[in-house]
């Protein structure tokens, strides 16, 4: 069993955030800590049944930070504008695994392709008949396994906020690329890359980094890591019979950018004793993730893709390279001031014959489109209208795309909400006249 709980004894703790890994937290520490005093900070209103336990909720719930010893923050909540005294430890489930769990690690972030290659490693692992599990921003907090992971190698799937306050790096980490994201929880690009950076900043030369070789990541700053370095290009495949074939085994992996995923998963696990064949079977396995380049189905002779995990430029145009079909292209959302010009000079130079655009961002994109009345490009209110608009405007026997290139907060909860309501709308009207 982890020994991660004695980190909390005798300590004034308070738990930032209510929500999934909020409340893995406070599980964890009643499981072993009944009777330590906690507190638990959150906007939302909250109750729990508990005489150890003080609850402090609505607008002023990031004013008490400064009264605990330990601070168990949640990744979604940013702290970026109140000051932390000395003496105030703000750590994160992610950092106390890092620390405690009795296992071996392979943590895997990015800005696009975590996820993927998250998958990929855990099944080609799995193949190999290692001992594994997969944890982390995939959507299992990491203390569900941490006194379970003894002999396990973990894949730990690491988003930037998860990563923010990590003190301990993997013994093997995964950085698939960096592009701007996520600008408004930190402040700037900078606050941003040195969250991700965290995942390398604490390796020993005994570690291992796995790096994007056409996206030198250090780049971005003036760390000297210490651990041994393995390179992964998209252009692997080209000289190497056996990744030739991972590249083209499975039809739910198209395009370049997922080819270089399967990529960083081979040589994750290769790293831990899978042989080309357990890596072959764990590509075979993998039968997508919804929400990239998620095919809906096909409706009246018009094939629909949900890729709503698109939030960025550089992902929404990887994914029309991948389909090659696009006939239509809904885009948009939250306004979290990302430069768009790159953006909208590779949708004038695209084969897209319709863009529809989604507040916010997309009316902002398709004022600047229809200065060269070179697409045909559509204003939809909501995703209803959205979804009429493919309907009634894409050619048969092509694509219409839902990939935003914005995040989704200005009207859903997340970008899984707004995919599922665009499979619900497809599927709706596909089965009706509109």
């Amino acid at each position: 069993m982890s020994q991660a709980y004695k980190f909390f004894e005798n300590k004034k703790v308070l738990i930032l955030g209510f929500g999934r890994e909020g409340r893995s937290t406070y599980n964890y520490i009643r499981k072993h800590l009944p009777q330590l005093p906690l507190a638990i900070a959150d906007q939302n209103h909250i109750h729990i049944d508990d005489k150890n336990t003080v609850c402090i909720c609505g607008e002023g719930y990031l004013d008490v930070l400064n009264d605990y010893d330990v601070v168990m923050k949640s990744p979604g909540i940013s702290i970026k504008n109140v000051h932390i005294k000395e003496g105030v430890d703000v750590t994160c489930q992610m950092d106390l695994f890092l620390r405690f769990a009795p296992c071996q690690k392979i943590g895997i972030t990015g800005t696009k392709g975590k996820t993927t290659t998250s998958t990929l490693t855990y099944l080609m692992l799995k193949s190999a008949e290692i001992e594994t599990c997969l944890i982390g921003n995939v959507g299992v907090p990491v203390f569900e396994m941490i006194d379970s992971s003894k002999g396990l190698v973990a894949v730990i799937e690491m988003s930037s906020h998860q990563l923010e306050f990590v003190k301990t790096s993997p013994e093997v980490a995964i950085i698939t690329n960096i592009y701007p994201e996520h600008l408004d929880h930190y402040n700037g690009f900078d606050g941003y890359v040195n969250a991700k950076l965290n995942i390398i900043k604490n390796q020993t030369p005994k570690d291992i980094f796995i790096g994007n070789a056409d996206q030198d990541i250090l780049e971005f700053t003036d760390l000297e890591i210490e651990s041994k370095r393995i390179n992964v290009s998209v252009n692997d495949d080209e000289d190497n019979e056996f990744l030739s074939k991972l590249a083209k085994l499975n039809s739910y992996l198209k395009g370049r950018h997922n080819a270089q995923d399967i990529f960083f998963a081979a040589a994750a696990a290769s790293v831990f004793g899978a042989d080309n064949k357990a890596i072959e079977k764990g590509v075979a396995q993998f039968y997508g993730i919804p929400h990239r380049m998620e095919l809906v189905g096909k409706f009246k002779g018009i094939k629909f893709y949900n890729d709503c995990i698109a939030t960025i430029p550089t992902a929404v145009m990887l994914a029309v390279e991948a389909l090659e079909d696009v006939d239509t292209l809904i885009i948009g959302g939250m306004d979290r001031g990302l430069d768009y010009g790159e953006f909208i000079k590779n949708l004038l130079s695209s084969n897209i014959s319709n863009i529809i655009c989604l507040p916010q961002t997309g009316h902002t994109i398709g004022k600047e489109l229809a200065k060269t009345c070179k697409n045909n490009v559509f204003y939809a209110q909501d995703m209803e209208e959205a979804v009429k608009l493919a309907f009634e405007k894409t050619s048969k026997g092509k694509s219409c795309l839902l990939s935003p290139a914005a995040s989704s907060y200005n009207v859903y909860k997340n970008f899984e909400e707004k995919g599922n309501h665009f499979k619900e709308l497809v599927k709706q009207y596909g089965l009706v006249s509109v």
